[in-house]
This record gives structure tokens, C-alpha cells and sequence, in this order.
């Protein structure tokens, strides 16, 4: 029997073959919150009946349901693939590295069609009982990763999902060993792609991408239930560098407004011969749209960049993953 408080929680999820239909989860993670909730659009008759005061029960009706929420948790050498590809686009089978347990996922820009998953919430009641909830045809809508001084590198995805159901029965959760990234790892280069230099100086990174969609396509003949969202916007790469004031290479590009590519990395234990457990966000070319070198007392300078990741025409933004994990 589960603790009956949120120590008792699990959350699992499947990559889905068909938008909207359940997978069994077989790979859980480990969360620090989530908001992941139904949502249904009722209607209530309004008809007049004499002397009637107020509506009646069985006169409201559903006539839409869907889901929506996000996730947080600290990214893990372990166990992340599936949600990376969720936000990506890209199938992705990771490569094994030489003959090593190291496997590499490139999780490249692409279209986010057909990449729906099954979300299963174990909720504990108080008695220690765990519900489940079941969120079909779940959508990342966008994943934001943020790592400062002192710090775990954490991630935020915000889903949109089809339905909820509660009858699939909850799986029995189990977990690897693993460990998170953290600051003690984390490095920033920038310049030419391919042959991005470190910086020095920073103090804090955050890179969020956003993958519009349009999450509204209701349907007659879709029981209230919407089609698979389609993408709507371009993709939207912003993010903040907090640094302290050691050069002023990212302070000249914001003057000259030039292009920069721009690797934010991760790099833990090695695995076997020169391969390590790493998580890498490559932007090929992000420009500096606020930088402001300000003096407001005694200490030392410390700017926060604002940056938008672009196209640089050639190369496309990748999130590379080297772990153990033979599958996603």
C-alpha cells in the first residue's frame, strides 16, 4: 500500500501509435510537480417550465472534454528520451556509441505530428489507495530547462491532452538508478557553429522552446473530443543568461546585433572510453536582444541577456542526450 499523501505518487508514460489511444506506460519519471487536470465544456438547458425555480440536473450535458497541464521535474541521466522527442519532433533510436554502454539521442527540430503520448497520474487517496488517471493524446506544447549557481538543471513541459479516463488499470511503477545534472557540469560556449568556445562568467542559463499548435480542432462526429492538434505558428526559442560582467563578447553582439551559435551543455560521468552522460542544447544561431551592462551600487556588474534562437539556415536546433538507455 502507498503513503497516503503525495509521497505515494507516481507518473508514468508510453509513446502513443495512435492520437488518442492508450498505452500501457512503461517508463516513469521522476516528477517535483504537476498541474495535469480535465477540462469539460457543459451546457445547461435553459427552458422555462411553469413554476419551475431552478434548472434541472439532467438537463446539463458535456459537450466537449480535454486535458491540459504541466510537468516539472529535474532532468536525469536517465529516462528523459521520451518527452525530448515529445518536444523536438525528430524519431529518435539512440545509437549506440563504439561497441559502449553509451547511447546517443539527436533530438533534432522537426514537426511535432504524430508524436502523442499516454500520460498515467497515480494519485494516492488517504488511505493509501493509489488512483489513476489517464491522460490520452498528450501533446508538449513547449519545455522550458533553467540551471543557475547552486542548482539542479530542472525542466518544465506544458501539455495539452486529448481526454481522461480512469478504467486502464495503474501500472506498477518502477524506476532505474539516476542521477540529476547540475551546475557543477554546466557550461556556455558560443561562437562558430561547430567550434563554439566556453564563456566565462555565467551564473545562469534558461532556453525555453515553444511549439504552437492548434489545440481546438472540435469536430462534429468527434463525440466532444478534439483531433490531433496541428502546428499552427513557427517555433518560438527564447532564453536569459544572467553572467557577470568578465568581457564583453555577448555585450558586442547585442550592440552589432550578430549571430552567434550558441551550446549549452551538461557533462556528467563517463560511461565507457571518451563517452559521457550528457544533455546539450544546440541553438546554431541565437541573437542578443537585451543586454544592459548597468551599474547600480558597489558590486560587481552583473547583465542578464535576453536571446531569441533563429535559423541560421542550414542547421537546425538539437537537444543531444547520451545516457544508457538502450530505447526511449
Amino acid at each position: 500500500m502507498a503513503i497516503g499523501s503525495g509521497l505515494g505518487a507516481q507518473l508514468g508514460i508510453a509513446a502513443e501509435t495512435t492520437y488518442g489511444s492508450y498505452v500501457a506506460p512503461a517508463k516513469f519519471v521522476e516528477f517535483t510537480k504537476e498541474g495535469l487536470q480535465l477540462k469539460k465544456t457543459t451546457a445547461q438547458s435553459a427552458g422555462i417550465a411553469g413554476g419551475r425555480l431552478m434548472p434541472l440536473s439532467a438537463r446539463r450535458v458535456v459537450t466537449q472534454r480535454q486535458a491540459s497541464g504541466s510537468i516539472d521535474l529535474e532532468v536525469t541521466n536517465k529516462a528523459m528520451g521520451l518527452l525530448l522527442q515529445s518536444l523536438m519532433g525528430t524519431s529518435v533510436t539512440p545509437a549506440q556509441q563504439a561497441a559502449t554502454a553509451a547511447y546517443l539521442q539527436t533530438h533534432t527540430l522537426a514537426d511535432v505530428a504524430g508524436k502523442s503520448l499516454t500520460i498515467q497520474k497515480g494519485v494516492p487517496l488517504t488511505s493509501g489507495t493509489v488512483t489513476r488517471k489517464n491522460f490520452l493524446g498528450c501533446k508538449v506544447t513547449s519545455g522550458e530547462f533553467s540551471c543557475g549557481t547552486g542548482e539542479m538543471l530542472t525542466a518544465s513541459f506544458e501539455v495539452d491532452a486529448k481526454d481522461v479516463e480512469e478504467t486502464s488499470v495503474l501500472a506498477a511503477a518502477s524506476y532505474p538508478a539516476m542521477s540529476p545534472y547540475h551546475f557543477g557540469q554546466m557550461a556556455l560556449k558560443t561562437g562558430s557553429y561547430g567550434a563554439e568556445t566556453a564563456r566565462d562568467g555565467i551564473r545562469k542559463v534558461s532556453v525555453k522552446i515553444e511549439r504552437p499548435q492548434d489545440t481546438e480542432r472540435f469536430y462534429a462526429g468527434g463525440q466532444g473530443k478534439k483531433a490531433e492538434p496541428i502546428t499552427n505558428d513557427q517555433v518560438k526559442i527564447t532564453g536569459s543568461i544572467e553572467t557577470d560582467y568578465v568581457d564583453t563578447v555577448l555585450d558586442d553582439l547585442h550592440t552589432s546585433d550578430g549571430a552567434t551559435s550558441l551550446v549549452w551543455e551538461f557533462i556528467g560521468p563517463v560511461i565507457a572510453s571518451t563517452y559521457y552522460e550528457t544533455f546539450r542544447i544546440v541553438l546554431p544561431a541565437v541573437k542578443i536582444d537585451e543586454a544592459p551592462p548597468v551599474i547600480d551600487g558597489f558590486g560587481v556588474v552583473k547583465p542578464t541577456l535576453s536571446f531569441t534562437g533563429l535559423y541560421d539556415g542550414t542547421n537546425l536546433p538539437k537537444i543531444e542526450y547520451i545516457s544508457t538507455d538502450t530505447s526511449l
